[in-house]
């Protein structure tokens, strides 16, 4: 009788292993004709979405997905609410905690609707949230200040306000166990152009990255908002792309 008992005890913590790791496994790249999502590492992604404009054409915009456990933190929605459904879908089974837009334009909320249809959580600064309802915008729901933390599996993500640049309001989000930063429209990729200034404060732009570089230490991989992630080098060249001549 023991000998069942160990048996089937042996198979039950077999089974709950193996459950908690399937709930876990790594996802896959994707895409579509509106969504292509990539693995970065382990446990950070990058989505990318499309925004047609006059000026530019047809302009890829990045965001971030953050994996910790069963958890999952998203920095900036898709431009549209059908490629935020795509990314919903595609993260699946996991818990979103939230969604955090990092300025007001339309390619880091575009797609907020479909997280709120989802009942997910949305954050950003309180400036962004009056911002945006100048161009009757869906609004996250959720402000705040300076910085906010969130726990996502057993690790931290937070987003924070460092100084204005591409726009008054522009947040960055970082991991600091993964050494990975989204630094949105705020961080140029390498050998860029300056882009859209529409919304911009060149003057203290550099001042504002200068401040990021010295207050984060340890970083490794930088998102930008729009085309290749890199290294601390993006810090760099955004600094000297702005810097006052």
């Amino acid at each position: 009788m023991n000998a069942i008992i160990k048996h089937i005890t042996f198979i039950s913590l077999v089974f709950i292993l193996c459950e908690c790791k399937s709930n876990v496994q790594p996802h896959k790249n994707y895409e579509s004709e509106t969504l292509k999502v990539e693995e970065i590492s382990e446990n950070i992604y990058r989505h990318i979405s499309y925004l047609e404009t006059d000026d530019y054409g047809k302009v890829p915009c990045n965001g971030m997905v953050y994996f910790n456990g069963n958890d999952a933190l998203v920095f900036d929605t898709p431009t549209n609410d059908k490629a935020s459904a795509e990314l919903i879908d595609w993260i699946g089974d996991r818990n979103i905690k939230g969604v955090v837009v990092t300025h007001f334009h339309i390619d880091c909320l575009g797609g907020l609707k479909e997280f709120h249809l989802n009942g997910i959580a949305s954050y950003a600064s309180n400036l962004t949230i009056e911002l945006a309802k100048k161009d009757n915008s869906e609004l996250p729901k959720q402000g705040f200040d300076d910085k906010i933390e969130f726990e996502i599996g057993e690790n931290i993500a937070y987003a924070q306000f460092f100084g204005p640049g591409h726009t008054n309001d522009n947040i960055i989000g970082y991991v600091p166990s993964e050494q990975t930063m989204f630094g949105g429209c705020l961080i140029k990729a390498l050998n860029s152009g300056k882009g859209n200034l529409a919304d911009a404060n060149t003057n203290k732009w550099s001042r504002t990255v200068e401040k990021i570089k010295k207050e984060i230490t340890g970083i490794e991989t930088v998102i930008p908002g729009h085309g290749n992630h890199g290294g601390i080098e993006l810090l760099d060249f955004t600094i000297e792309l702005f810097k006052e001549q």
